[in-house]
């Protein structure tokens, strides 16, 4: 059984409006997930340095971020996050470039736990519809020409606020979703922003949404989850 989440984290500001970046590794702590997806892990303007510091996730967390080697003082791209857990091992892990009008990308890697290898992407999409649109095509053209076929779990903040058009249809052809809930906004959920699919050969056990009083406050979005096993 594998245990996967995704978090938009908002740049570590919580609804106090206060960066506290020790209360998101508390509300990661409390999920308890094997591959943790964030996004908006990175401050916006500058060196676009994340905010989470490397040594709070090593001396109080059980997550290494998977390293792109793109930015020296970010974990991810544009703002992507893959956390996984110390005694996983990483294979392989890539960033893929997105069409946008403003800055977009994704993450993908491919992680081993225990005798099971998954890939895992994690994105943040366009507030616009058609660029979602085009930004889904981009990353299903990107898994479909991968060399080595891996159970595949694709989540993040797709920002899609219909129940099954744009780029959810586009999602949906290949991947199955998990049924977690709404996760926006923290203080009243009412739309399923972030999403978690799975391809065909990954069982979707349990999902849901982690609306503790912690995640309440740490962020506008509440951290998703899903536990799965291979088929």
């Amino acid at each position: 059984m594998i245990k996967v989440a995704s978090y938009n984290i908002h740049k570590g500001i919580g609804l106090d409006r206060r960066r506290n970046p020790e209360r998101v590794v508390e509300v990661l702590r409390e999920i308890d997930a094997d591959v943790i997806a964030l996004q908006e892990a990175d401050r916006r303007f500058g060196a676009k340095a994340c905010v989470l510091p490397h040594h709070l996730l090593e001396e109080h967390s059980d997550w290494v971020p998977v390293d792109f080697g793109l930015r020296s003082l970010s974990m991810g791209w544009h703002g992507n996050v893959i956390l996984v857990r110390k005694s996983a091992k990483v294979v392989d892990g890539e960033a893929i470039h997105l069409p946008a009008l403003e800055p977009r990308g994704a993450v993908m890697a491919d992680v081993r736990l225990a005798e099971d290898t998954i890939r895992v992407l994690g994105m943040h999409l366009d507030l616009s519809g058609l660029w979602r649109r085009k930004q889904a095509a981009a990353i299903l053209n990107h898994v479909d020409t991968c060399a080595h076929r891996h159970p595949t779990v694709l989540m993040g903040d797709l920002n899609e606020w219909s129940a099954g058009a744009g780029c959810l249809r586009d999602f949906g052809r290949d991947y199955a979703f998990a049924e977690t809930g709404a996760s926006f906004h923290s203080r009243r959920a009412v739309a399923r922003l972030d999403r978690i699919m799975v391809s065909r050969d990954l069982k979707i056990v349990d999902c849901g949404v982690h609306a503790s009083a912690a995640a309440r406050k740490a962020s506008d979005h509440l951290p998703i989850w899903a536990m799965l096993e291979p088929v």
